[in-house]
């Protein structure tokens, strides 16, 4: 696993205890289909939430949201269908949300913004 690899699970390991310890139930984690990858699929009460997670180490690409193109929103979109389709969860509301984790490695210390309802 390289760096990039490595901060990106780091940072997806922290945005599912961000989302558990804000009430969400995590169901999935790193689901790959020939489309895109979903980061984090969780629930919190009607709620089917499909979570993408950016990881930044510096601000000097930007914060990550910009890494939402759409084509990225598009296939994210597909990968949603995709997944409710395979595990049969018609009975929940979709949405798209957006973790950005900025980690400072000085202070050691990682900030987290949470975007919900982003496509």
């Amino acid at each position: 696993m390289n760096q990039n690899q490595q901060v990106g699970a780091f940072g997806e390991k922290l945005a599912g205890e961000y989302l558990i310890r804000h009430g969400y139930k995590v169901l999935d984690a790193n689901v790959k289909n020939s489309y895109q990858e979903l980061d984090i699929v969780a629930s919190q009460g009607q709620w089917l939430v499909f979570v993408e997670v950016k990881t930044r180490l510096s601000q000097a690409y930007g914060d990550g949201a910009e890494a939402m193109s759409q084509k990225k929103q598009t296939a994210l979109k597909y990968a949603i269908n995709k997944y409710i389709g395979a595990k049969k969860l018609w009975d929940k509301e979709p949405r798209g949300d957006l973790i950005i984790v900025a980690i400072d490695k000085y202070k050691q210390t990682a900030k987290i913004k949470h975007y919900q309802d982003i496509l």
